[in-house]
């Protein structure tokens, strides 16, 4: 099965949805199922995982209901308060829904002590492995150190990191960012998601050139094992359609075996998610 690893849905709230702003007026707008099942089907892709874009508990819930009335929606990255006293409970309260596979906390932009170097956000942290389930790392490239300081104390648990760390892309910065990513690659565990890669760089200009620098870096140091490919639909309509985003994939993995293109476009995916 070919599988988008990184998606969202959301009935647009300006309140909530603040980090929409104004110049993103394409996507300041209600994403529902209906109408990516529709993109998924005419691009040849499988299904996909709908990750949270919203830290709440109902954020969960929206999306848990969407993935049972749409089969397509394989997998399902939500929120919980990790930090909360009483996370186990939670998590264990959770266990019920085969299609929750994992979590995801905003923490891009936010400083170190909110989550990185939190002592109770640690602490949820390590009831996730106990309860098999996956953490995506949202940061910017900038927070790659304090991230690799973070995952060190987790060797047992299972992360992605999305977006590539979000490099600058569009200033061209790549040395600081691929040494920390080499770092990262190291931890066995950690997996690597191919998206986000066209809303880092010059929305209106970018090309392929701009890209395959950083996509060269995570193969080089991740493998095909622990790629992933991810569309992050619909944020990437601010640079590009859906298929723009999949047809940089497509020309990127015509260097590799078809086996390889495989596991990057929805075997690792599968296995990393645990996907039935």
């Amino acid at each position: 099965m070919t599988i988008d690893a990184h998606q969202h849905f959301w009935k647009f709230n300006p309140v909530r949805d603040a980090w929409i702003t104004p110049d993103m007026e394409v996507i300041r707008k209600d994403f529902f199922p209906d109408e990516l099942e529709k993109i998924l089907q005419s691009n040849g892709i499988d299904g996909s995982v709908a990750v949270q874009a919203d830290e709440s508990e109902t954020e969960t819930d929206f999306l848990l209901g969407l993935a049972e009335k749409n089969d397509f929606i394989k997998a399902v990255v939500g929120w919980v308060d990790l930090k909360s006293p009483g996370i186990e409970e939670k998590i264990v309260a959770r266990k019920s829904n085969n299609k929750l596979k994992g979590f995801r906390s905003i923490m891009q932009g936010r400083p170190d002590e909110m989550y990185l170097t939190n002592p109770d956000f640690k602490s949820g942290i390590r009831y996730l492995s106990q309860y098999n389930y996956r953490f995506d790392l949202l940061i910017f490239h900038d927070q790659l150190l304090s991230l690799n300081r973070f995952v060190e104390n987790f060797p047992d648990q299972y992360f992605i990191l999305d977006h590539l760390g979000k490099p600058a892309i569009k200033y061209k910065e790549i040395k600081r960012w691929k040494e920390q990513i080499r770092i990262l690659s190291r931890h066995p565990l950690t997996y690597c998601k191919l998206s986000g890669l066209i809303t880092e760089s010059d929305w209106k200009n970018w090309r392929y050139e701009d890209l395959s620098p950083y996509l060269e870096i995570a193969a080089e140091f991740f493998g095909t094992e622990r790629l992933c490919f991810g569309s992050d639909w619909p944020v990437c309509l601010l640079a590009g359609s859906y298929g723009e985003v999949q047809g940089v994939l497509t020309k990127f993995l015509a260097q590799v075996s078809d086996a390889e293109r495989k596991k990057v476009m929805g075997e690792n995916t599968i296995r990393f998610y645990q996907i039935d």
